[in-house]
């Protein structure tokens, strides 16, 4: 359940807010190419990890549609599983698919390995295993668990998969983030990539990617956090100056349904969307969703002031608004699909395009090796530059913005 429904908010009503559009462009592609999609899915054995959050459970519910004969889901959160499980059985028409399971496991975890040599093949894996907040990176030991999670433990299920005959189609899902990264968790997605490409990919196989754009009110997002703030009476807080692009929960689905399964070998896909008019600014977004509250923005931008104003404002019909600098670390004020020195395909599908995976030299350089070490051993001295020079030292499009400022300073 999402904190719209929870909280009496209209989800339709406020993706239309956002987006500011009526319907999925995304699903045209999906119901032209229903039959491809039918044919790629039909009686396929597929594992989904991470298919309990915002995302893997979009695309879990889409596929479902498509007559697997095996859909298997694999997250560490217990409460996203069950209520997927929830989610499906109550839709109309039910669950179709009879061999159908959900698995608490961590997808790089020993028991994961077990589980792997103990199933039968699955034709079709999607991965969804991500720490997505650039906030992971303020401190060395939160950057050392994304980088264990985005990358050492997606080495080893990739390593697992191959072993055990899995995966003739791989799908990882990235981000926007990973073009042009200014983040280390932008960075540990573009090696990601590199990992999903050029690690144990069978003879024959088929490696597959997706960047795209801000889920609106997706887990932990921003505009979730709208919801939340309004509804314990506290602050809106957006930086000033920062435009993003933003899909639905919705649409999020339908594109690594269509990436997942229709996508050629080596291609990254992500969305077309225009950088004139879907190129948000969050401080509008912010404005346009009080004023579907019921509230004018009254901007602050000072924290304890916009706090202590709450409810007197509220009274009047009105409600602050904290708007931030953007100057915390990794931050990067506008989004964008395609890094330098990336070349863009022909997709075969109307609302997506694609870019060929371009290496870096992380792989045969060493660094991931490197980031392997930093994240095993206990004993091996390290701090944060150390690990942004050795990324930087693969990645040429990779410039940190380090300004010593992280989002958990602000509200």
């Amino acid at each position: 359940m999402t904190m719209c429904e929870t909280v009496g908010v209209d989800q339709a009503a406020l993706d239309r807010l956002v987006l500011r559009r009526d319907h999925s462009p995304f699903a045209e592609d999906v119901a032209s190419r229903v039959d491809d999609l039918h044919s790629s899915a039909d009686g396929k054995r597929i594992l989904v990890v991470g298919g309990g959050g915002t995302i893997g459970s979009a695309t879990t519910a889409l596929i479902s549609r498509f007559r697997p004969s095996a859909l298997h889901v694999v997250d560490q959160s217990e409460n996203y599983l069950a209520e997927l499980v929830r989610d499906l059985r109550g839709r109309p028409g039910g669950l179709a698919v009879t061999d159908f399971r959900t698995l608490p496991l961590d997808y790089g975890a020993p028991i994961m390995g077990r589980f792997l040599a103990e199933s039968r093949p699955y034709d079709i894996v999607l991965n969804f295993a991500a720490l997505k907040h650039v906030r992971s990176e303020k401190d060395v030991y939160s950057l050392l668990q994304m980088i264990d999670t985005n990358i050492v433990r997606h080495v080893r299920f990739k390593r697992w998969l191959a072993s055990h005959g899995h995966a003739g189609r791989y799908f990882a899902v990235s981000t926007d983030k990973a073009a042009n990264p200014t983040s280390l968790m932008g960075a540990s997605k573009r090696l990601m990539e590199d990992i999903a490409f050029d690690i144990a990919v069978p003879e024959g196989g088929t490696a597959i990617s997706a960047r795209f754009a801000n889920v609106a009110f997706s887990n932990g997002s921003l505009l979730q956090g709208f919801l939340y703030r309004l509804s314990k009476g506290q602050p809106l807080a957006t930086p000033r100056d920062a435009r993003r692009y933003f899909v639905s929960q919705t649409e999020s689905g339908e594109i690594c349904t269509l990436s997942a399964l229709l996508g050629s070998h080596d291609q990254v896909l992500f969305p077309h969307l225009d950088p004139v008019n879907q190129l948000e600014s969050l401080e509008d977004v912010a404005r346009r969703f009080l004023g579907h509250a019921g509230f004018v923005a009254e901007p602050f931008s000072d924290e304890n002031e916009a706090r202590a104003a709450v409810s007197a404002l509220a009274r009047e019909g009105r409600w602050p608004l904290l708007l931030t600098p953007l100057d915390t670390s990794g931050e990067k004020p506008y989004e964008e699909f395609v890094g330098v020195g990336e070349h863009t395909v022909d997709s075969g599908l109307a609302t997506l395009g694609a870019v060929m995976h371009l290496p870096t030299r992380a792989l045969s350089s060493g660094v991931v090796d490197m980031l392997e070490r930093a994240v095993t051993r206990v004993d091996l001295a390290l701090d944060k530059q150390a690990i942004v020079d050795a990324i930087e030292s693969v990645i040429p499009t990779f410039a940190h913005r380090e300004t010593g400022k992280t989002l958990d300073d602000r509200l």
